[in-house]
């Protein structure tokens, strides 16, 4: 039910909200949620960066006293970012809800001594965000250009989406119900205990780095853009960061997401059903920080020096490879190789971080879901003259100035309204005058 009802939401929010604002308005406000992803994704792989290499968890530790778990995930960078693009436009709308394209794998057969090669795309479970996106926004500025003859579709859509919200709802009420056994199931699965012991320099730099960038870096940033007390807006995202610490992923989240900046942070539902959904796909900077710490941690397990361009190097693909992981529990990992390989260090160390990744995630999840309400918040205020000059708009047709006040009934039209003091007399006059109130 909830792998059904993410994808709907992100559909119906998006759709709607891509409906409501025009291409260059939409395009400003892409431009500003883009800027503020990459600045803060910058900001937290360099503070991850400056963290590792000053508390140095893999110098007093050796590679072969760590266990590895699992098997190293096969992916290659060009795979990967080129996922990123297969998956920008999927084949079908209905697939892309439950599953997205991973890498191609190619398949050789030898028939007299020839050699054919065959590329097989293949899927794995999880939700294709970036797909649906991509979608909506197309069919969101069609049906805003349609002006009346689409108005119907976009009623519908809205219609859809309440109804949704009302089902997500519903749910919210036996979720904690439901995240207590996800949790009481991961902790079952864990065989062996002393593994946080030997990782326990490693994770405690990890949690550090997601604390300063969410109690000073993200709160400092919207103090200073937004002039509102960020603690607050924190507090008003608590639930959302709840279900993303419980059940590890940006994009399920995304309902709660909604609601928590909606009705408690009160952002404007054009830029949340906007910026939201992006961010679940592109902004994440618990990830972008872990796989930077990750990175030159295993760099000193193996005693591997790192001179200042390796430390740029994984500072890049740190953040390419945030933004192509998927909004899924563990997609850190596969992204992790890329970083990996980027500095020469061997992929197959990633399976020394698999112990603990499933806890830090949830973590680094619960980060990325604060840094995307963080974004919306902060490009509703830079976007305000562009929303005040959409709400005049909409409140006057150009075409037919007074054709809201021509549908008025002659008695209506004959009564006189209160406003701040004064009377609105005869609205069918071109021009309205008040009077002052004698009383």
């Amino acid at each position: 039910m909830a792998s059904f009802m993410s994808p709907c939401v992100i559909m119906d929010l998006f759709l709607t909200g891509v409906a409501a604002l025009d291409s260059e308005v939409s395009g400003k406000i892409g431009l500003r949620a883009v800027v503020y992803y990459f600045s803060t994704t910058i900001i937290a792989v360099i503070l991850g960066i400056i963290l590792v290499m000053t508390i140095k968890p893999g110098v007093s530790q050796d590679a072969d006293h760590i266990d590895r778990t699992g098997t190293t995930p096969n992916v290659t960078t060009v795979d990967t970012l080129l996922d990123l693009i297969r998956n920008m436009f999927p084949e079908n709308l209905v697939q892309a809800c439950f599953q997205q394209s991973s890498e191609c794998f190619v398949f050789l057969f030898f028939q007299n001594i020839t050699k054919e090669y065959e590329i097989v795309g293949s899927y794995s479970d999880g939700i294709n965000v970036l797909g649906l996106i991509v979608f909506c926004v197309a069919f969101g500025l069609v049906i805003g250009k349609m002006g009346d003859k689409g108005r119907i579709l976009l009623e519908f859509f809205d219609a859809l989406n309440e109804a949704t919200m009302k089902l997500v709802q519903i749910i919210m009420c036996y979720m904690p119900f439901g995240i207590l056994f996800l949790i009481a199931a991961k902790i079952i699965e864990v065989e062996d205990w002393e593994i946080f012991k030997k990782m326990g320099l490693f994770m405690v730099t990890v949690l550090s780095g997601l604390a300063i960038h969410a109690i000073v870096c993200l709160p400092l940033l919207y103090f200073i853009i937004v002039r509102k007390n960020p603690f607050t807006f924190t507090l008003g995202m608590a639930q959302a960061m709840v279900t993303a610490l419980m059940i590890s992923s940006s994009s399920a989240t995304l309902p709660v997401t909604f609601r928590c900046a909606e009705e408690n942070n009160r952002i404007d539902k054009r830029i949340t059903r906007f910026v939201l959904p992006v961010g679940a796909t592109i902004n994440m900077d618990g990830t972008a920080l872990y796989e930077a710490v990750a990175a030159i941690f295993i760099a000193q397990l193996n005693d591997y020096p790192l001179d200042v361009g390796q430390i740029v190097t994984i500072s890049i693909t740190a953040t390419v490879a945030s933004i192509g992981a998927a909004g899924v529990p563990n997609a850190g990992l596969v992204t992790m190789v890329i970083v990996l390989t980027a500095v020469g260090l061997p992929a197959t160390d990633v399976t020394l971080i698999v112990a603990v990744d499933w806890l830090l995630d949830r973590f680094r999840t619960m980060i990325n879901v604060l840094g995307d309400a963080y974004g919306a918040g902060i490009v509703q205020k830079l976007s305000k003259r562009e929303l005040e000059r959409m709400d005049l708009n909409s409140d006057v047709d150009v075409a037919n100035p007074f054709a809201l006040e021509t549908t008025l009934d002659d008695e209506e039209c004959e009564k006189k309204s209160y406003v701040n003091g004064g009377f609105t007399v005869d609205k069918t006059d071109a021009i309205s005058f008040t009077e002052t109130s004698q009383f």
